[in-house]
């Protein structure tokens, strides 16, 4: 089929990659013409994934109207320029959109995908998630994702079109649990990262881990997602691979933040946008507006937005009340 592939960051690009060698005819879009040229120009993104060669049959433009009668379109931009990019795309839209990004828009505190349909109304509005650095998929590690739709006839169509060999791809009709754990997730992994450059062991990152799912869990349920879809794929699979990998660059940030560096400057010596810490601001906003008891992701919005030291702020979490934890999401 024809699909479109919003973004050429890394996942964008890896995405592209596995859907030309499924034999789908893929148009690459990129924000500036300068990118594009480069692409074209050297069928590989230097800047982003490097090493990995893009099939010649895909085509590469800046140009958004350029991306007009697709099949799908499937967007791997980053949070902050959803918004904006699909209602430059609305007029050209696909019938189905398939979200890649993880991450949650600022102000509104909206999921993505409930962006994408607001500027979009007419398309099917998807998400595929879970554990998947764009730098294994692309060497063709096996890899499982989850894609979630209000229509099983559209999740299945996705399914099909993204399903080869080294990437496996399971349905779940809870749109909601899946596209938060996601997103939600790399704001714990920022936590694990900073854990990591304070110093502290596993046994810290272990913890972090653990009761980092309860409080997505007790977010996400709260929003109306399923619970057990935080065991899956989008939940613990993700929150697992992005806690413990150098590729995460949500866990790389945090490590530079531990060490004494500022959001901002760990976020540039990354140079790759930090979904992590936006979603911790919206998490935390969220949890305030809903009355969800979020600890961990409290202690993180005092690190990176009120400069605590994340010691400290650490000290305070292990300092507090005793509880139970046979208590139910507690």
């Amino acid at each position: 089929m024809k699909i479109s592939v919003i973004s050429s960051g890394s996942w964008g690009t890896a995405i592209a990659i596995l859907l030309a060698e499924n034999g789908h005819d893929i148009t690459l879009w990129s924000f500036s013409q300068e990118e594009c040229d480069a692409l074209l120009t050297h069928k590989e993104n230097h800047k982003f994934l490097p090493g990995f060669p893009i099939p010649k049959s895909v085509s590469h433009t800046s140009d958004i109207s350029r991306l007009a009668g697709a099949d799908m379109a499937v967007s791997a931009l980053p949070s902050f320029a959803v918004r904006k990019i699909m209602r430059e795309y609305a007029p050209y839209a696909a019938p189905v959109i398939v979200n890649l990004s993880k991450g949650l828009e600022g102000g509104s505190l909206a999921t993505l995908s409930t962006v994408i349909k607001e500027e979009i109304p007419t398309a099917e509005v998807a998400v595929m998630s879970g554990p998947s650095h764009a730098e294994e998929v692309a060497k063709k590690i096996p890899t499982t994702n989850v894609v979630a739709a209000p229509n099983t006839e559209v999740a299945n169509f996705i399914q099909d079109a993204f399903m080869n060999p080294y990437f496996r791809v399971y349905t779940n009709p809870d749109i909601t649990g899946v596209e938060l754990g996601g997103s939600l997730k790399n704001a714990i992994a920022l936590c694990a990262g900073i854990s990591d450059g304070l110093g502290f062991g596993d046994n810290t990152k272990a913890a972090l881990m653990t009761r980092g799912m309860y409080e997505i869990t007790r977010l996400g349920t709260a929003l109306g997602a399923r619970a057990e879809t935080f065991g899956g794929l989008s939940g613990m699979g993700d929150l697992i691979v992005t806690c413990t990998s150098m590729h995460s660059r949500n866990r790389r940030a945090g490590i530079l933040i531990g060490q004494g560096k500022t959001p901002a400057e760990a976020e540039a010596e990354v140079k790759m946008v930090v979904e992590g810490i936006n979603t911790c601001r919206v998490a935390k906003h969220l949890a305030d507006k809903l009355g969800v008891e979020m600890p961990i992701i409290n202690a993180a919005y005092e690190v990176l937005f009120n400069n605590k030291p994340a010691k400290e702020a650490t000290m305070e979490l292990m300092g507090r009340g005793k509880r139970s934890e046979s208590e139910y999401l507690t």
